[in-house]
């Protein structure tokens, strides 16, 4: 009994800070599927609806803004088509109140603002940027992290344990270090305001190495030897024996390295300046400017641009928990 309750509290506990988590989540893509004015109005959080007055003048309806209602006459600015006090009719307009009526719209999706705030600033080529970068970089992090991670977990040589803690060492050091000096060597390279700087740098990943080494010490000492006596080198243990037994730490490291090239901002907003060059991230700060005041398209965009990182976060979680167990084990 005490066993069943203490497993309540605790998945009770789970459950809170679960929803306490996606609730911002919630709330950006509720945001992006309201109005502008609905948001404004601040009346409703998580389900759009929305609500405006109309005016009926002989049988045709025009949106407007209900400045005053009183029981015979109402105060009204009436609107355009773009939702702007309309020029062909008098402002504080006075109107029979039997004309006036309420529209109640619950839900009321604006899908619209996906396709407003996409096409507002070139978002293709940003998403375009992005994926190259993300996918070159992928590669580099692999083979790199691979022919690492395979030294220092299985071959002897002197110095390994210092100079992998050396490696580790530097998984403490911030971005914002190193980012100055970084601009001076690429700018000696003249690689700057190009792709280069924007992969090269980011094909060696410390903590994919880690992954990696502690899943290749995991694997049997005996499959080794066996493929040493029958021939196999170095190569030949990596591609025939390693790589079958490595996907699902493979598949975590391909997700953490696409997650990170996605979510960069401040490497390629400091190394790049041209538009054609921008990433998903630096495009999204330059909306930010432009569409300060629309909080919608904002969240519309903010939406679009996470939704495929985490499609892709989903489809893999059962590998990502499988290595970090393998990771976890002591060498």
């Amino acid at each position: 009994m005490n066993k069943i309750f203490s497993n309540s509290i605790v998945y009770l506990f789970l459950i809170f800070f679960g929803i306490i988590m996606i609730l911002p989540f919630i709330w950006m893509i509720s945001t992006s599927l309201m109005s502008q004015a609905e948001f404004n109005k601040n009346e409703s959080v998580f389900i759009p609806k929305e609500e405006y007055y109309v005016w009926d003048e002989n049988g045709k309806e025009h949106r407007i803004i209900l400045v005053q209602q009183k029981e015979e006459n109402s105060i009204i600015h009436v609107l355009d088509e773009n939702l702007q006090i309309s020029k062909d009719y008098p402002e504080y307009m006075s109107v029979p109140s039997s004309q006036v009526r309420l529209i109640k719209k619950v839900p009321s999706f604006h899908w619209d603002n996906y396709i407003t705030a996409f096409n507002k600033v070139p978002f293709a080529r940003y998403f375009a940027n992005t994926i190259f970068v993300s996918f070159l970089t992928l590669i580099g992090v692999l083979i790199t992290s691979f022919l690492a991670a395979y030294a220092f977990a299985r071959m002897e040589f002197k110095g390994r344990d210092i100079i992998f803690y050396l490696f580790l060492s530097m998984m403490m050091v911030p971005e914002p270090i190193y980012i100055i000096s970084s601009y001076m060597l690429l700018d000696k390279f003249n690689w700057l305001d190009t792709y280069q700087a924007l992969i090269v740098p980011w094909c060696v990943n410390i903590f994919t190495i880690f992954l990696f080494r502690q899943h290749f010490k995991s694997l049997p000492q005996e499959l080794f030897d066996a493929a040493a006596i029958d021939g196999c080198s170095i190569f030949g243990m990596l591609w025939r024996i390693v790589l079958p037994l490595s996907k699902s730490v493979i598949a975590t490291a391909s997700v953490f390295s696409l997650i990170g090239s996605w979510n960069s901002f401040m490497w390629p907003l400091v190394m790049t300046d041209r538009p054609e060059l921008r990433v998903l991230q630096v495009g999204l700060s330059y909306f930010s400017q432009e569409a300060s005041t629309q909080t919608t398209l904002l969240m519309a965009a903010s939406t679009f641009s996470i939704l495929p990182i985490l499609i892709i976060f989903f489809f893999a979680q059962k590998q990502i928990i499988a290595s970090y167990a393998k990771a976890g084990l002591k060498d």
